[in-house]
């Protein structure tokens, strides 16, 4: 009983491929999701003016420049 070895590098070409293809679109989904997330923290900030919560979004919307686009105005928490 042999075994194609054709069979088995066709798998792994393929197994790789998907491990690629699922990085890469992990890192597009993940500054898509702190996007709106911070969308949605500035508008809380601008609802009650917390001041706390500024710095906060602030150093989250620092981090997300730092690794995606678009670039987010840093916020006024004075």
């Amino acid at each position: 009983m042999s075994q194609n070895p054709r069979k088995y590098i066709i798998f792994g070409i393929l197994g790789i491929s998907i491990i690629i293809l699922i990085i890469s679109t992990g890192d597009l989904n993940t500054c898509g999701i702190q996007h709106i997330t911070l969308v949605n923290d500035i508008k809380t900030f601008e609802q009650y003016s917390d001041p706390e919560f500024c710095e906060n979004t602030v150093n989250k919307i620092l981090e997300f420049n730092e690794q995606c686009e678009p670039y987010i105005e840093i916020l006024d928490c004075g």
